[in-house]
């Protein structure tokens, strides 16, 4: 089966650039970092710890060759996997947040990209927490670069303090530019804020497992055939789920639901797409036929057709 998790053509709908960041990466970008200071920033614990860990690093990227760097490494962990396409999130929100012009940043990821095995297109991220404001700013920059590899716009964040109600303007106004719509939801929150994420018109559900608890939403989502971008790993690292063993996954796609294996944030959370797909089988039973199918899923429902 190892073999098995390598060969199979694989597209990837839930990965932050910024959470590909490996240790050994971050001290090739932080060189004055010892490895104990390293290892501190990579020991987290529940999701509000993971967002502190997460901004300690994205802090360390301060120059579009260092974007470029962490991009280059990215690719190079996919093409040993297989995964022809992906759809990777670039927290343009942080980069704002950080001050730093978003252009060049862009130009050097793209550039980084360009001609791997890969084909990956972008989606443009804000942190719903920071507001209504920042997140129309991003929103307006991925209307400017959507004829330059950016498919989507998304929210991410802490569910709690930026709810998706906030954003059914901004969201309006994303679609209107021809972008699509995904959202983070049903992570740290309940089924009540993936609903809140349809209402502004999310295509796609970042994560959305919690949606298991309210058999109306499951039905919903299968119905109308909407897609949970699934991170197994992720939901255990930050205490999203209970235990392994205690992760919907299977129950979610027993109920029809549509499901897409994603990494999420493999630098911080050790794992690879070749390993998720391996928990699926170990761990809940998943049969090659569903993994090929769940593989497909990841084409299937990617805001671009793949050119394969």
């Amino acid at each position: 089966m190892v073999d098995f998790y390598r060969e199979l053509p694989k597209a990837e709908l839930h990965l932050h650039l910024e959470g590909s960041v490996e240790p050994a990466t971050l001290a090739e970008l932080a060189p004055e970092l010892s490895p104990e200071e390293i290892q501190s920033i990579y020991q987290f614990s529940g999701f509000l710890g993971f967002l502190q860990a997460f901004t300690r690093v994205v802090e360390r990227l301060q120059t579009p060759s260092d974007y470029a760097l962490i991009t280059q490494h990215m690719i190079e962990r996919m093409e040993a996997q297989n995964v022809r396409y992906a759809e990777v999130t670039l927290s343009a929100g942080v980069v704002f947040w950080k001050k730093q012009e978003f252009g060049p940043v862009f130009d050097a990821i793209r550039d980084a990209a360009h001609g791997s095995a890969v084909e990956v297109r972008w989606i443009l991220d804000t942190v719903r927490h920071f507001g209504v404001e920042p997140a129309m700013r991003v929103a307006e920059i991925a209307a400017q670069y959507a004829g330059d590899g950016v498919v989507a716009f998304s929210i991410g964040g802490d569910e709690a303090r930026g709810p998706a109600s906030w954003f059914g303007e901004v969201y309006r106004f994303a679609r209107g530019k021809g972008l699509r719509l995904t959202a983070h939801a049903g992570e740290s929150m309940g089924p009540e804020s993936v609903w809140a994420a349809l209402e502004i018109g999310a295509e796609r559900i970042g994560h959305g497992v919690r949606s298991i608890e309210d058999p109306v939403l499951v039905r919903h989502l299968r119905d109308h055939q909407i897609p949970l971008e699934v991170c197994i790993t992720s939901n255990v690292v930050t205490g999203v789920v209970g235990g392994l063993r205690e992760h919907p996954v299977r129950k979610l796609y027993e109920a029809g639901v549509p499901i897409v294996f994603n990494t999420d944030d493999p630098g911080f959370f050790g794992t690879t797409l070749c390993k998720e797909y391996e928990l699926a089988e170990k761990e809940f039973g998943f049969s090659r036929q569903e993994l090929q199918e769940i593989a497909q899923n990841g084409f299937r429902y990617a805001f671009r057709s793949p050119g394969l």
